[in-house]
């Protein structure tokens, strides 16, 4: 006797919930594979119900719940019918159905395990940010349950391996070969996917550098998987997904985004986001010599002579342990003189708001905040800084914030360890003297 044909299951079709859209900037378009959704004058979605192919990632991507699964009557039918099957399977012991696109998705997420970290390095000399996304990178190997490796690729640079376990990893792969000698996007590139390809690794993470942006987002590319750029926070969820938060719509609000569907998950972090770890002296750990069929004959790109940046006057703002910062309060160029005087006297250098740079009040290379350099001083002072978001997000891991402001209500304070509401043409003067005058005493004192 012949079994009957089980039904398929329907999938549905995407409506719009009246009243609940927030016009978000047409998320559910962008996630359409289908173009399947256009937008309204209101911002709202218009759904093209005969091209939908319900596969639900609009109402997944909506931050408002604003659209929902529709079903015909015949489909809800069949939805009871199957229902009820699944009922009685349930009851004599039969395994749960599973649909076979996610049983597949969930077999590859499977394949994929370990935090990599891509150790940065110039001539052999490591970029900081490398050791400081190893303590991120340790603490999300030990909520996933798997190990934190580093990828070390260069010429000469087995050193970098070794210096990789002080700062926590367990593993090093270890690229060495003389067409790595200096960097160029093609030969990393093709090291970084023969290992991805041969290892699988479910996080990668590289610093938000020259390098780091170039290389990570030739890899993402190339691997077919989402990155992430300039995150300002890592965790991960419930389902080994890495979630990965940073600013965004201009810095307005911070969006936490997440890759469920691909792997590797990639992100980019800037220097002195993350805290330092822990160095551990004597740490070990395994390290797995790899070689890659590159010739460098094939590599176009040619390193005929590097160039040194001689500027006298540079100024590492990202390393500064006391910062002074100027925004649009300062009112002119000239009156960051009295910020250079306040910082002389502390042995920092002076930083400076969006708004200040803008305005061409002070050189881009000065600039704090998310489109500038992310620092972490010991002591940083904002003097006329409102507190957008944008520069929050670069200085608010300072371990000491002193905000400087006629407006007490101004965003700045919220993030400050201690706020003076007044005229800072008076306050850091007066600030700057009596440093001076605690300066003077020491000698004697001692004496």
């Amino acid at each position: 006797m012949t079994q009957p044909v089980k039904p398929k299951k329907p999938r549905g079709r995407a409506r719009l919930i009246e009243g609940r859209c927030i016009a978000c900037g047409a998320r559910c378009q962008s996630a359409c594979p289908v173009n399947c959704i256009d937008m309204n004058d209101a911002g709202e979605p218009i759904i093209l119900s005969e091209k939908c192919i319900g596969c639900v990632k609009c109402v997944k991507v909506c931050p408002a719940e604003a659209l929902e699964m529709f079903f015909t009557p015949e489909e809800l039918k069949i939805l009871e019918e199957l229902a009820r099957r699944q009922e009685a399977a349930g009851a004599g012991g039969a395994a749960e159905e599973v649909d076979e696109e996610e049983a597949a998705l969930a077999r590859m997420l499977a394949a994929y395990r370990g935090v990599w970290v891509f150790i940065e390095q110039t001539e052999g000399e490591p970029a900081k940010v490398s050791w400081e996304l190893l303590g991120v990178g340790g603490e999300l190997a030990r909520s996933l349950g798997t190990e934190l490796c580093a990828v070390v690729i260069g010429r000469d640079v087995e050193h970098l391996c070794r210096e990789s376990f002080a700062y926590g990893a367990a593993k090093a792969y270890l690229l060495d070969q003389e067409v790595f000698l200096h960097y160029r996007t093609e030969p990393y590139l093709e090291a970084c996917c023969y290992l991805i390809g041969k290892y699988k690794p479910e996080i990668i993470l590289m610093g938000a550098t020259g390098m780091g942006r170039d290389l990570a987002g030739a890899v993402a590319t190339r691997v077919k998987t989402g990155l992430t750029a300039d995150c300002t926070g890592l965790d991960v969820d419930d389902k080994r997904n890495l979630k990965q938060t940073r600013p965004a719509f201009g810095g307005n609000i911070m969006a936490t985004i997440m890759c469920d569907r691909f792997r590797p998950q990639m992100a980019t972090v800037r220097p002195h986001v993350m805290k330092m770890p822990e160095r551990s002296e004597g740490a070990t750990g395994e390290i797995v010599r790899e070689q890659c069929a590159i010739n460098e004959a094939d590599i176009l790109t040619k390193v005929l002579e590097i160039i040194r940046d001689k500027k006298g006057d540079h100024v590492d703002l990202a390393g500064a342990e006391f910062i002074v910062s100027g925004g649009r309060g300062m009112m002119a160029p000239e009156n960051f003189s009295i910020l250079k005087e306040l910082a002389d006297e502390l042995g920092g250098v002076v930083g400076a708001s969006r708004s200040a740079v803008d305005a061409g009040w002070m050189p881009h290379e000065r600039q704090v905040g998310q489109t500038g350099k992310t620092v972490r001083p010991k002591i940083y002072i904002a003097c006329g800084i409102s507190g957008a978001i944008q520069h929050l997000v670069g200085m608010q891991d300072s371990d000491v914030v002193i905000a400087i402001n006629r407006d007490k209500d101004a965003p700045i304070f919220q993030v400050a360890t201690y706020g003076i509401v007044g005229d800072l043409f008076q306050i850091v003067p007066a600030i700057t003297q009596r440093i001076r005058e605690l300066k003077n005493q020491g000698p004697e004192a001692g004496g």
